[in-house]
């Protein structure tokens, strides 16, 4: 729609459909251009023996794409930052990839983007050779996802000054949300322990930054809440999640729902939902926290994959609409759980079979622990709204019958002590006890009680027995007859 398969509605021809500017079918950009920087110091010659330039990097934003060729030069296509009539920032459409001389002399290592911003590792000389590298960022800045230390929207590449020349780090890794980002960076003297961190910033509302607040961050800021002496080797974002992998295995995520990235209108009814604003620890199977040999992990708007066992296994969580995740289902899924990918030894026959055997049982088992936790508090439930029911009921008979002897409502002091300290009550003991604390009102208030329930008494006993003699009377004479 916004361009960002680098084709348009004319360019589908015969063999392809499209529907105003939306492909269903792969569609080969054989009209990559061919376009010379501003100088003619460029690499791009016969000499080279290539004229065209090979891409070796591609990475696609929420309505942008982007590549980097052999040569360093980044490309971009789709709804691009460019200069308004005004003189400001817009994004407009591109259907044709068009190259970024902003970095021209310096080699584009890697990129991301985001909804609308983008942020480049460039070396900092005319070569990469492995330690050099500067982060630059530009486009939109609502949220500070540029991490320039203010909200205000570039349009051309500047320098995160935390990992510019001058720093004492190196950034090797960076990865961009919609409105957040990501960076992984080391010492550039490292000791004999080779540690490192992940730094975010730009919108925290659903605790993507990690910082354990809801608060968007308009510089680079470490999550601290990662452990120390470790080595992270990947780093990805959702639209509002996050997640990185240790080199040992270790899978933390962060943001939405938990950090699995999924919606609000998810159906996720545990008691622990809710935004993940720290990092946690992801497992795949019960006490197994550290994925085999793992490769990399990415991030889809609201789901995650991790690759592991060098590159033969996947595990997939998180929304899983429209069959995202491989597990074959198409349904949200809370826990890693294994892609269905094709073994390519026999190897793994055996151990695939088994980790799903282990896998069905789990879920079984979780399935049977729910249902019978639900039908126990569902019970449960029911038990104390009826003892509610009968305690409501019995505290309005007693407060009736406290208010016609005493002629005040009842209160909670009411209550004898002994009845309070134990379950036994000898109410001969406590109605003299009673007695003896009344003063002279309330003994004469007793005593008109009393005798009013007295009269009561006797008067409906004289009716019974006055209705016993008329009937004894009546049944006489009908025997007379």
């Amino acid at each position: 729609m916004d361009g960002q398969l680098g084709i348009n509605g004319e360019e589908a021809h015969d063999y392809i459909y499209a529907a105003g500017d939306y492909s269903i079918v792969p569609c080969l950009l054989n009209k990559f251009p061919e376009m010379l920087p501003p100088d003619s110091s460029t690499g791009m010659s016969e000499a080279d023996g290539e004229m065209s330039p090979k891409i070796c990097a591609v990475k696609a934003g929420g309505m942008m794409s982007l590549a980097i060729d052999n040569r360093g030069t980044l490309w971009m296509w789709g709804n691009c930052p460019q200069q308004s009539n005004e003189g400001g920032l817009s994004f407009l459409r591109s259907f044709t990839p068009t190259p970024v001389w902003d970095f021209h002399g310096h080699a584009v290592v890697k990129v991301a983007c985001g909804n609308e911003h983008v942020v480049a590792l460039v070396s900092a000389g005319e070569s990469y050779n492995g330690e050099d590298l500067v982060c630059y960022s530009w486009g939109y800045n609502s949220h500070g996802q540029l991490g320039l230390g203010d909200r205000e929207s570039r349009l051309h590449p500047e320098v995160v000054k935390t990992c510019d020349e001058e720093s004492s780090l190196t950034i090797y890794e960076v990865a961009c949300g919609a409105f957040h980002t990501a960076l992984l960076t080391h010492k550039k003297k490292p000791d004999d322990t080779l540690e490192s961190a992940c730094w975010t910033f730009g919108c925290g509302d659903n605790g993507q930054l990690g910082h354990g607040t809801t608060q968007s961050t308009l510089l680079p800021t470490p999550v601290k809440e990662l452990p120390q002496h470790i080595y992270l080797s990947c780093v990805d974002c959702g639209l509002f999640h996050t997640s990185v992998v240790s080199s040992a295995g270790d899978v933390w995520l962060w943001g939405m729902e938990k950090g699995l990235g999924l919606c609000p209108d998810a159906s996720h009814v545990e008691t622990d939902s809710g935004d993940a604003l720290s990092p946690r620890l992801m497992s795949y199977k019960p006490y197994q926290p550290k994925f085999p040999d793992p490769v990399k992990v990415v991030c889809g708007a609201a789901h995650t994959i991790i690759v592991a066992q060098g590159g033969y296994r996947m595990w997939s969580w998180g929304r899983g609409r429209s069959g995202v995740l491989g597990d074959g289902k198409g349904l949200d899924c809370y826990t890693p759980t294994m892609v269905l990918w094709p073994p390519t030894m026999e190897d793994f026959k055996e151990e695939e079979e088994k980790s799903f055997g282990e896998q069905d049982k789990a879920r079984e088992k979780d399935t049977e622990v729910k249902t019978e936790t639900e039908e126990k508090l569902s019970s449960a439930l029911s038990e104390l709204k009826l003892l509610q029911t009968k305690v409501s009921t019995m505290e309005k008979y007693a407060s009736i019958l406290h208010g016609s002897i005493f002629g005040k409502p009842f209160d909670e002091q009411d209550i004898p002590v002994s009845l309070r300290d134990s379950g036994s009550f000898d109410i001969a003991k406590e109605w003299e006890k009673m007695l003896e604390a009344a003063d002279q009102r309330k003994l004469v208030r007793l005593e008109m009680f009393y005798r009013n329930m007295l009269a009561g008494v006797k008067d409906e006993l004289m009716k019974r027995r006055i209705k016993e003699m008329i009937k004894e009377c009546l049944q006489s004479s009908e025997v007379k007859k």
